[in-house]
């Protein structure tokens, strides 16, 4: 018997009626997208992950709070939604102030699990970035270092976009506005 949890998304319902993404879950037939599982006793709801990328997506799509942090997929037809844009305008009161930073975020078969690797497309000096590649290194950047399975792209992006305002960042010297990793 199965439990079908319907959000309240058009795309959702679209989504579940795609064979390749909802399968049963058992031993001899292992999900080809992580789920996670909802619900308490013997009864229980499965909900493919991409279930929450698309939650996510539709609130990209609507814009974050001020609107100086977005973010959306790279490939709309990539039916396993791994390959993201995010987009960030620095920071008042900053270096960073009025710039615009394009990040790449890769979601991988463990997210929500395990965190998206990030990385800045548009060149920047923080603490947390490597500076040949663009990386956000997971172990300066304490929001992918303790990565729970609650947070998002969004909470991510926010985060970095208050780091570019703490002390140690504030004020570095930027390279060029254009330039790219």
């Amino acid at each position: 018997m199965w439990a079908v949890l319907i959000l309240d998304s058009v795309s959702s319902i679209a989504l579940f009626h795609r064979s390749d993404l909802f399968k049963p879950i058992n031993q001899n037939n292992p999900p080809l997208i992580p789920s996670m599982t909802l619900g308490s006793g013997g009864s229980s709801v499965v909900v493919p992950r991409n279930f929450r990328l698309l939650e996510e997506l539709e609130r990209g799509e609507k814009g974050i709070g001020d609107g100086t942090v977005s973010y959306g997929m790279d490939d709309g037809d990539d039916i396993y939604m791994r390959s993201w844009t995010g987009t960030i305008i620095g920071p008042h009161n900053t270096v960073h102030e009025g710039r615009i930073y394009q990040l790449k975020l890769f979601c991988d078969k463990d997210y929500p699990e395990k965190p998206p690797s990030v990385r800045f497309h548009s060149r920047i000096n923080m603490t947390c970035v490597n500076h040949e590649t663009g990386v956000v290194e997971p172990k300066k950047f304490g929001l992918l270092a303790n990565w729970q399975r609650e947070y998002t792209m969004e909470d991510l992006l926010t985060q970095l976009k208050k780091e570019m305002a703490a002390p140690h960042n504030r004020k570095l010297v930027q390279p060029p506005e254009g330039t790219y990793f």
